[in-house]
C-alpha cells in the first residue's frame, strides 16, 4: 500500500513562487518583480542581485548544489547547462557559495551548436540564455542531486530568437495590446492585461522497457518500422477509459507527485483508446507557463517511467494499426480582472462583444489557415493528420448548433433574436437525477472546436511544444482585432458599427465553419468547392512559413523577422531529411542484419524439415510444407530486392544540399520505398515461427505492460 499524499503539502514545494517570493525578499524588491511579471513592465537590474541571493537561499534550503539556464531550443527537447553556486573558496580554505544577478538573468551556451537555420555559422558561437521571470524558477530533484532550473529565453548574439520561447513572449505582446483595445471599445477600463489561457492535454504510450531495448526502431526513431497487428487491437474500445492497471498506476502515482511539486497542476489520467496508451492533461494557466509545464510534463512522463522499468513513447505514431498521439491545445484569452474573451454568456446572440470576438477568430482561422496547419506539422504527425484517428488535414472550425444558428440569423436577417437552449437530459431512470443538457455537441473530427469558451486546437503533436501553435493563434487572431479595432475607433455610431462590422465578418469567413464529420471524404470534396487548402504532409506546410503574408503578419507585431521565418523554415526541412534518414537507416539495420537472417534460419528449417519428411516417408503430402516454403521464400525476395531499393534511394538523397529539396526528396522517393520493405517484412512476421523472429511483436509490446 502506497503512502497516503497530502497534495495542499507537497503542490509547489520546490516552486519560486509568490509566497516564496514574499518570503525571501524584501518588500520594495517585491513589488518591482511582481510588477514586472504581471504587467509586462521592465525588469528594474537593480533587483537583480537581491532576487539572485534570495533564489540561490532558498534553493540550498531544499538541497540544491546547481543551477541551470533552461532553454528550448530548436531540438523539439528542453536544453540546459549546470553551474554550481561555489565560488572560490576563502583564506581558511572554506567555500563560497554565491548567485549574482548577473548570472541570473544571462548566460553564454554555445549558438552555432543548436539549429539555427543560417542565423549562426559554426565559428559565430556567441548566443545567450535571457532569464524569463514571468514563468517561476523551480528545483528539480533526480539523481543529478537538485538543480535550480531558471525558465529562460535563447537568442543569438544579434537578437535573433533561437527558442520557443521568445517569438511565443513577443507574441503573447501582440494579442494582449490588440485585446486591450476591444475591451476598450466596449467600455471596459479596468482590465490592464489580457493572455491567453491554455490547457494542453497529453497522450503518450508506456512499453516494458526491457522489451523496448530489443527494438532497435523505438531506441534509434521513436516509433515501430515494422510490426504486423495482433489478434486484437483496439476493436472492442474495451482500453479506453478503462481500469488502471497496477503497475501503470504507480506509475501515475509517483508523476503526479513529481509534477505537484513543481507546479503543474495534473489533474486528469486516464487509459486512452489504444492499448497501452493514456493521457494526462493539466488545469489552464497562462500560455507562456503553459507551454513551460508541458515540457515538464513530457520530460517527467520520461524520466518515472524508467524508474517503474518502462519506457514512454511521445511518438505521434508508435505502432501503426492503432490510434496516435496527440496533444489538445485548448485556448482562450482572459483579462487580469478574470474576463474570458470566449465566454459567450446564457444569450450569445446578445452578447455582442463576443460576437465581434468570435467573428475576429474565424476570420485570423480562415486567412492563416496554412499557418495553423503548419504549425502542427512534424515528421510524426504525418502519420495522423488526415487519418480516421485525428483531425483531418484540413483546418475547420466547430461552433455547435447554438452558434451556428446565432450566425445564420446574423447573416440571413440581420438581426440574431434567440439562441438555442440545452434543456434537460431524461435519463429514463427514476434513480438518476435528470440532467441539464448542454447547448450543442461536440465534435471530436474537428481541428478546431469551440468547446463552450475556448477554442480546442487539436492536431498538435504529442511530441512537440506547444509553443508554435500559441504563437500562431496569438498573432493571427491579434492582426484580427488591430484591424477591426482600427475601423471601429474612427466609427461615429459605434453600435451600428460593430453590428455592421460581425455581419460582414461573418458572412465573409463562414466557409471555414464545418459541423460535420470531418472524417469523410465528402467533407474533402466539399472543403476543395469552398476553397480550403489540404496541406497533406510536413513538407507541404512549411513554405507558409515564408510567404509574403506570412512575413508581413510577424514583422508587424515583432514576432518574427523575415530571417527569423526563413531559418525557421530551413531549420524544419533540415529536420524532416534528418529524422527520415535516421529511419531508413534504422530498417536497412534491422531488415539486413535482423530479420533476413531470422527468415534464412526459417526457410532452412523448413527446407530440412520437407527433406527429412520426404526421405522418411516419400508418399506423405507435403504440399503444405512446400507451399510454404515458396511463399516465405517468395516474400524474402521481395524483401531483398525493396532492401536494396531503400538503401540505393537513401544513399541518392543524401547528397542532396538544398535542404528543401532534400526534405522532398526524402518524403517522395525514401517514405514509399520504406513501406515498400515493410509490406513483405511484415507479412513474414505472421509466418516466421515467433522464437526465431528477432525481436517483440505489437502484442509484445502494447499487451505485456
Amino acid at each position: 500500500m502506497s503512502e497516503l499524499i497530502n497534495v495542499a503539502e507537497i503542490f509547489g514545494k520546490n516552486v519560486f513562487n509568490e509566497t516564496v517570493m514574499r518570503e525571501y525578499l524584501p518588500k520594495g524588491v517585491f513589488k518591482k518583480l511582481k510588477k514586472t511579471i504581471e504587467d509586462g513592465a521592465e525588469l528594474d537590474p537593480s533587483i537583480a542581485d537581491v532576487v539572485a541571493h534570495a533564489m540561490k537561499d532558498w534553493a540550498i534550503r531544499h538541497g540544491a548544489t546547481h543551477y541551470t539556464h533552461w532553454f528550448q531550443p530548436l531540438t523539439g527537447v528542453t536544453a540546459e547547462k549546470h553551474d554550481s553556486f561555489i565560488s572560490a573558496p576563502n583564506t581558511e580554505g572554506k567555500v563560497i557559495m554565491e548567485f549574482s544577478g548577473k548570472e541570473l538573468i544571462k548566460g553564454e551556451p554555445d549558438a552555432s551548436s543548436f539549429p539555427s537555420g543560417g542565423l549562426r555559422a559554426t565559428f559565430e558561437a556567441r548566443g545567450y540564455t535571457a532569464w524569463d521571470c514571468t514563468s517561476p524558477a523551480f528545483i528539480r530533484e533526480d539523481a543529478l542531486g537538485v538543480t535550480l532550473c531558471i525558465p529562460t529565453a535563447f537568442c543569438s548574439y544579434r537578437g535573433e530568437a533561437l527558442d520557443q520561447k521568445t517569438p511565443l513572449l513577443r507574441s503573447m505582446q501582440a494579442i494582449d495590446r490588440q485585446s486591450l483595445r476591444i475591451l476598450r471599445l466596449f467600455g471596459n477600463t479596468t482590465s490592464k492585461r489580457v493572455v491567453p489561457s491554455v490547457g494542453p492535454e497529453q497522450e503518450y504510450f508506456l512499453v516494458d522497457r526491457a522489451k523496448y531495448l530489443q527494438r532497435k526502431d523505438l531506441i534509434y526513431a521513436g516509433r515501430t518500422l515494422f510490426g504486423a497487428m495482433p489478434p486484437k487491437g483496439q476493436e472492442l474500445e474495451d482500453h479506453y477509459f478503462g481500469a488502471i492497471r497496477e503497475r501503470i498506476g504507480a506509475f501515475m502515482n509517483e508523476v503526479n507527485q513529481e509534477l505537484w511539486k513543481v507546479g503543474v497542476t495534473a489533474k486528469t489520467q486516464h487509459n486512452e483508446v489504444a492499448p497501452a496508451q493514456h493521457e494526462l492533461a493539466p488545469i489552464y494557466d497562462e500560455v507562456n507557463v503553459a507551454v513551460d509545464h508541458n515540457q515538464m510534463v513530457m520530460e517527467t512522463l520520461k524520466k518515472v517511467a524508467g524508474r517503474h522499468g518502462m519506457t514512454c513513447l511521445l511518438h505521434e505514431k508508435p505502432f501503426a494499426g492503432v490510434n496516435g498521439s496527440g496533444k489538445h491545445n485548448n485556448w482562450s484569452l482572459i483579462s487580469d480582472d478574470g474576463i474570458n474573451l470566449l465566454n459567450p454568456g446564457d444569450t450569445p446572440h446578445e452578447n455582442i462583444q463576443f460576437l465581434l470576438v468570435l467573428a475576429c477568430v474565424l476570420k485570423a482561422v480562415d486567412k492563416h489557415a496554412d499557418l495553423l496547419r503548419e504549425s502542427a506539422s512534424d515528421v510524426g504527425n504525418d502519420h495522423r493528420l488526415g487519418a480516421n484517428e485525428a483531425p483531418p488535414a484540413i483546418i475547420s472550425i466547430f461552433l455547435g448548433e447554438q452558434l451556428e444558428d446565432v450566425i445564420n440569423q446574423l447573416c440571413s436577417t440581420g438581426e440574431a433574436t434567440h439562441s438555442k437552449k440545452g434543456g434537460k437530459l431524461l435519463t429514463g431512470v427514476a434513480t438518476l437525477p435528470d440532467l441539464d443538457k448542454d447547448a450543442t455537441d461536440r465534435n471530436r473530427t474537428s481541428p478546431f472546436a469551440f468547446t463552450g469558451n475556448k477554442f480546442e486546437f487539436r492536431m498538435v503533436g504529442s511530441a512537440d511544444s506547444i509553443a508554435p501553435p500559441n504563437v500562431v493563434l496569438n498573432t493571427i487572431v491579434a492582426e484580427a482585432f488591430k484591424e477591426v479595432a482600427d475601423e471601429l475607433e474612427k466609427a461615429e455610431d459605434f453600435d451600428t458599427a460593430v453590428h455592421d462590422m460581425i455581419k460582414g465578418l461573418l458572412a465573409e469567413h463562414r466557409r471555414i465553419i464545418f459541423n460535420g464529420n470531418g472524417y469523410s471524404d465528402a467533407w474533402v470534396e466539399e472543403a476543395e468547392k469552398r476553397g480550403l487548402p489540404n496541406i497533406r504532409s510536413m513538407v507541404d506546410a512549411i513554405p507558409a512559413l515564408t510567404t509574403d503574408k506570412a512575413v508581413k503578419l510577424y514583422e508587424e507585431f515583432g514576432v518574427f523577422t523575415r530571417a527569423e521565418l526563413e531559418s525557421r523554415a530551413e531549420v524544419e526541412y533540415e529536420a524532416y531529411a534528418k529524422a527520415i534518414n535516421i529511419e531508413a537507416r534504422t530498417m536497412i539495420d534491422m531488415a539486413g542484419k535482423q530479420i533476413i537472417p531470422a527468415v534464412i534460419r526459417y526457410t532452412t528449417r523448413l527446407a530440412e524439415s520437407l527433406g527429412t519428411v520426404k526421405a522418411a516417408c516419400p508418399e506423405a503430402d507435403t504440399s503444405v510444407q512446400a507451399e510454404l516454403l515458396v511463399e516465405t521464400s517468395a516474400l524474402l525476395s521481395d524483401m531483398k530486392v525493396a532492401l536494396a531499393a531503400l538503401t540505393d534511394v537513401t544513399e541518392e538523397c543524401l547528397v542532396v544540399s538544398d535542404a528543401c529539396a532534400c526534405a522532398h526528396a526524402y518524403h517522395d522517393k525514401v517514405v514509399p520505398a520504406m513501406e515498400a520493405l515493410r509490406a513483405p517484412a511484415d507479412k513474414l512476421e505472421m509466418i516466421v515461427d515467433k522464437e526465431l523472429w528477432p525481436f517483440p511483436s505489437y502484442g509484445d509490446l502494447i499487451f505485456e505492460v
